[in-house]
């Protein structure tokens, strides 16, 4: 128990976190909120008993991780689980510094007069401020066998990566993204905006008016990666104060950098700032490093931090011949959440210079990327890709895509030669192209390159994104 808090303090701040021990219900703040679509997967991991494991939300800050957590409470609680059978704990508070989870763990039990024999639910919010979380977290699961352990952080690789070293075949993460494009629509009564018919048994989506759905799609880019954003009309007056207080300070200045070793953090905010400004463009450490003047090893450094931070997403390079380089000098950097360049610097419109490379870090941040389905863009003397999925078996491309913010290229097919080539010499039939409006699909060459507007694209890949 931590020296400086008394017994009676840490008890009332436990019985304050959990009021469904008298009420039986959350509070309204949580409960008046909609449910995020990715709670559709997330609760079965919560009530799954069957196999012994905790589950591992995690996911940048202000995603709605702890409004999920409070939905699978007050849905246990629907479903009949007795409410003083399930404790939340929120690990950020000062009150719980020192303090071992087991500790906790057991201050619950006498608080409430349980037994660990007891079928009963925990859940500790924002784990990653124990220190050695996972292997605390390891033993609860191992000793408390009708205990099911339900916890989440805000440093995503982090987590990922102590998950996996530690808590092999007793955690089961899951990654809970920026809102997408498909659940800003939702979350914002705008869905009706795609229609989705059934067509010789598979699903299409199409638009009756583009031109809204594409002033919904700059507003998502510029606010709508948050769920409390996209929703709160206040918040809309100064999203920058919001994004900057609330989201990037927490997360550059205090959440985690001295657990990289990072004790310049004005160094790290300046080094953001710069690959935000510059999200969806080619970077090389040389570059970088010539523009800040830091040392190329930390500043590798501050892009394994940032990347934990799930605040960006860095993608590699191939070549024509779909290769990897064996010194990987060059790369790109994407913010996993459009909304943060728009916080930073300003709002963009639809004809800003930057527009391309924010629809493109749009998408970029829509897919749940699996570990097995590598993704790259290809550059080579002459041409681009900007995205080739790997087939993993074969580690040849099984998917292109260009991501334009322009209907240029329907009308002048030669700006997509060099894509075409890719294509042609990689034995794929088809290439995908965004365009701003256009739907269609035309022959060139040997290689059938279907247009589809970049609005529709983004919400068809967030959507899939949560079918599997």
């Amino acid at each position: 128990m931590s020296a400086q808090f008394t017994q009676a303090q840490i008890t009332n701040r436990l019985q304050f976190e959990n009021p469904w021990w008298q009420s039986d219900k959350i509070d309204s703040y949580y409960s008046r909120m909609r449910h995020r679509k990715y709670f559709e997967l997330f609760y079965p991991l919560v009530t799954m008993r069957e196999i012994k494991r905790a589950v591992v939300l995690m996911g940048p800050r202000r995603v709605g991780k702890t409004v999920m957590l409070y939905h699978a409470i007050q849905k246990l609680i629907s479903e009949g689980i007795d409410a003083s059978n399930i404790c939340y704990l929120s690990l950020e508070s000062p009150l719980y510094s020192g303090m071992h989870l087991e500790a906790l763990l057991q201050l619950y039990f006498r608080t409430n007069n349980k037994k660990p024999s007891q079928e009963t639910y925990v859940f500790f919010d924002e784990i990653q401020y124990l220190k050695d979380w996972e292997v605390h977290l390891k033993s609860l699961v191992d000793s408390y066998h009708h205990v099911k352990f339900v916890v989440s952080g805000s440093a995503a690789a982090a987590l990922k990566l102590k998950s996996r070293e530690s808590g092999a075949g007793r955690f089961t993460d899951f990654q809970l993204p920026a809102l997408t494009f498909y659940e800003f629509l939702l979350l914002t009564g705008r869905d009706g905006l795609v229609t989705t018919t059934s067509v010789d048994g598979e699903e299409v989506d199409t638009v009756s008016d583009i031109a809204t759905l594409n002033d919904a799609f700059v507003e998502y880019i510029n606010f709508g990666g948050y769920p409390e954003v996209s929703l709160s009309k206040a918040i809309l007056k100064d999203p920058s104060r919001y994004f900057r207080n609330d989201i990037i300070d927490k997360v550059l200045m205090r959440d985690l950098p001295s657990l990289y070793g990072i004790s310049d953090t004005q160094e790290l905010n300046s080094l953001f700032t710069y690959l935000a400004f510059n999200s969806g463009g080619e970077l090389s450490l040389e570059g970088i490093s010539q523009h800040s003047g830091v040392a190329k090893n930390t500043i590798r450094k501050y892009l394994t931090y940032l990347q934990a931070a799930f605040l960006i997403r860095i993608v590699g390079r191939i070549d024509h011949n779909a290769k990897r380089f064996k010194r990987a000098t060059f790369f790109k950097v994407y913010l996993t959440n459009p909304s943060l360049r728009s916080a930073l610097f300003s709002p963009i419109e639809r004809d800003d210079e930057a527009m391309g490379n924010m629809v493109e870090t749009a998408i970029y941040s829509q897919s749940r990327q699996a570990d097995n389905e590598p993704v790259y863009y290809a550059r080579w003397k002459s041409g681009e890709v900007d995205m080739v999925q790997l087939d993993p078996s074969t580690q040849k491309p099984a998917f292109c895509l260009e991501i334009k913010w322009s209907n240029k290229p329907v009308t002048n097919l030669n700006k997509l030669k060099n894509a075409r080539q890719f294509c042609t010499k990689h034995g794929l039939s088809r290439l995908l192209v965004t365009s701003i409006d256009v739907t269609r699909i035309v022959e060139y060459s040997d290689v059938d390159v279907e247009f589809i507007p970049a609005a529709l694209y983004c919400y068809r890949i967030g959507k899939s994104s949560l079918e599997g």
